[in-house]
């Protein structure tokens, strides 16, 4: 593949096109000559020329087994912009299904142009959709600050529900609507989990680059359904290019907490039909956008944040929503269901009004289901149980139009008498209780996960009972301070953001406290990117500088910022290896002998924190240790937590006279 200019590459990206770890790649530069120089970057974070590194690991065959992909990806993010790069992945997928174009679609710079060229060149090699999904996948995760995706499983669940839950067609082609849609993944698993054939799909984004994509998206995932589908480039609200449509399913991830939404130009809409939405209740617009579109019985699944349940400003719009039967079930997720991931948000399911003879009338009830148990527990593993939230929600809801069905623990019918108050308020955890005694299907598959989980413990003691402690143990430390000063890492303390308001359109970043690290170990807040002075990267060794949390670990997840005591360090990759720094900070020992012992709530010196002085190749075993070490101690933390929930909801069986003799 030939390349252009000087493409930069850091050491992570070297390791990923050569498919090793990054330390191999650092030990490549410090034993080869050959290896080439650094163009730019930092010694912490040094940067190469991707043409020099890649003529190296042929001529070292370094790439016998690698795929073009990873060579190709630093390319396009060196195009200078995100929107170029992402009209470029999306116009490599045009020339790939059609092998015969001859003209951009849309305006590139020539290199933009010709890198689509080269990898659509590249997907009909390896795969097309392959290809495609892999670059708008780093694409993705390079632009994360600056986009709001709809995680696959939770598209997945809503797509399920409005088909379900929908009664305006059963065997005729249906068609779905998808407003906001972003790069597609609601549009997409429309597709994918409709039972009857040729559904077709409108969905509008007004952003170009996310439209583009959303389109390239759509049509691979048309190719295996038989599918039709229509992108339009445009805001819904203002300029809406399906004003004509109607829908059998809506299905809805709009942009929260947007003040500019069209409040004034649309004050007159016939599309508020439930009342104007308020000037701050833009999430109020975008649903009856969604009803506004529906055939009748048609069901609309729309994510909100959890305060449209209960703000005073739409309680009108609530309450008219609720009378008419329109609004017919609220379910809250857990946390991390999707962006902002530190919110447990919500599912409305809205149905229009059906018609004609044998039509089921508006419910005098309203669903409330409360599926934030689905969480994961313990540990620092991110976003809900998928498969058993899933399987709740969806038994919850096939009760909705059958007053006598029994419903799942954790979900509860409430009379419109009980919600048309002065609050009009539909938070799912105000009026649902989970029961304490679980069911047997629940506790026989609770006993199970212990089993796996035990016999994993015994695996993993097993193998670190073998690990071998000589007596000539090295000696020979250094304190943080002094790695500093010598360069092998950065240490940044973290500080209280300067304004922990998010402003509309305001890219935001989660904020980790030392009292989330006390509670869960989770963000608890949003905080405006601009005012973190602090973030932790991935691959950041992430310390809290107090005695009563004291703790350290490599940050695996999306850019964090950190609050007072709390503090980033980033290592110099030639010199120190991540996990082995972590692992040697939040030894105990290390602790005690760096803080001021006064109290619990003293604060531990970093820079005093010691590390072994030991060559790279041997922290890299080390390394591996401590991340046994720590997996195995997250497990045991996870078997504790399990293990006292299940002797107290046995106890509480056995107290009940629940045992079948």
């Amino acid at each position: 593949m030939s390349t252009t200019g000087s493409v930069p590459v850091s050491l992570a990206e070297i390791a990923r096109i050569a498919g090793v770890g990054r330390a191999a790649v650092s030990n490549w530069r410090r034993r080869h000559d050959s290896f080439p120089t650094r163009i730019g970057g930092t010694d912490v974070s040094p940067q190469f020329s991707l043409a020099e590194v890649e003529q190296w690991l042929r001529d070292n065959g370094k790439l016998d087994s690698i795929a073009g992909r990873e060579l190709l990806w630093p390319r396009f993010e060196v195009l200078g912009s995100r929107d170029e790069s992402g009209l470029a992945i999306s116009e490599a997928a045009h020339r790939m299904r059609s092998p015969r174009a001859r003209s951009s679609r849309v305006e590139l710079s020539p290199e933009a142009e010709r890198l689509a060229v080269e990898a659509a060149k590249l997907g009909r090699n390896e795969g097309t959709r392959e290809t495609f999904e892999f670059l708008l996948q780093r694409w993705l995760e390079t632009h994360v600050r600056q986009l709001s995706t709809t995680p696959p499983p939770l598209a997945t669940l809503m797509a399920r529900i409005g088909f379900d839950v929908q009664i305006s067609k059963t065997d005729e082609r249906l068609t779905v609507l998808d407003p906001a849609c972003g790069t597609g993944h609601l549009a997409a698993a429309a597709v994918q989990e409709c039972a009857t054939p040729g559904v077709r799909v409108l969905a509008c984004e007004r952003d170009p680059a996310l439209a583009a994509l959303a389109s390239s998206r759509l049509a691979f995932v048309a190719d295996d359904h038989d599918a039709h589908t229509e992108i339009a480039t445009a805001d819904a609200l203002r300029a809406d290019p399906f004003a004509e449509a109607r829908a059998d399913v809506a299905l809805c991830n709009p942009p929260f907490n947007e003040r500019d939404w069209g409040y004034e130009e649309l004050a007159t809409d016939q599309r508020w039909t439930y009342g104007l939405p308020p000037r701050t209740e833009p999430e109020l617009a975008w649903v009856q956008h969604l009803l506004a579109h529906l055939e009748p019985g048609g069901a609309a699944v729309v994510v909100l944040p959890p305060a449209v349940a209960s703000r005073k400003a739409g309680r009108r719009i609530r309450g008219s929503l609720l009378r008419t039967g329109v609004l017919r079930a609220v379910v809250a997720l857990p946390p991390g269901s999707a962006q902002p991931h530190s919110v447990s948000l919500q599912l409305w399911i809205l149905r229009a009004a059906p018609d004609g003879p044998g039509a089921v009338p508006p419910g005098q009830d309203a669903l409330l289901v409360d599926a934030t148990r689905f969480a994961r527990t313990g540990g620092r593993e991110a976003g809900p149980n998928w498969e058993p939230l899933q399987a709740f929600v969806l038994s919850a809801l096939r009760a909705l139009d059958h007053s006598d069905a029994d419903l799942p623990d954790g979900a509860v019918r409430v009379p419109l008498i009980e919600l048309l108050d002065d609050e009009v308020d539909v938070t799912p955890g105000r009026h649902t209780s989970v029961s304490a005694e679980p069911s047997g299907l629940e506790l026989a598959g609770v006993w199970k996960e212990m089993g796996s989980t035990l016999t994993d413990l015994v695996r993993r003691s097993e193998r670190l009972s073998e690990l071998e402690f000589g007596s000539n143990r090295p000696q020979t430390t250094a304190g943080v301070g002094d790695l500093v000063k010598a360069g092998a890492l950065s240490l940044r303390a973290g500080q209280q953001p300067l304004d922990g308001v998010v402003a509309s359109g305001q890219s935001s970043v989660p904020l980790l406290t030392v009292a989330d690290l006390l509670a869960d170990g989770s963000p608890s807040e949003l905080v405006a990117l601009d005012s973190a002075p602090v973030i932790a990267e991935k691959g950041d060794v992430v310390v809290a500088g107090v005695a009563r949390a004291f703790k350290a670990w490599v940050h695996e997840g999306p850019p964090t910022a950190l609050g007072p005591q709390l503090h980033a360090l980033r290592v110099d990759p030639t010199k120190l290896d991540a996990h082995f720094l972590a692992g040697c900070l939040r030894a105990p020992s290390n602790g005690r002998q760096a803080g001021t012992h006064a109290s619990s709530s003293s604060r531990v010196d970093i820079r005093r924190l010691q590390v072994l002085q030991l060559p790279l190749a041997a922290q890299a075993s080390y390394a591996e240790v401590f991340r046994s070490l720590r997996d195995f101690e997250t497990r045991l933390v996870n078997a504790n937590g399990a293990g006292r929930k299940l002797v107290n909801d046995v106890s509480d069986l056995l107290a009940a006279g629940g045992l079948d003799v």
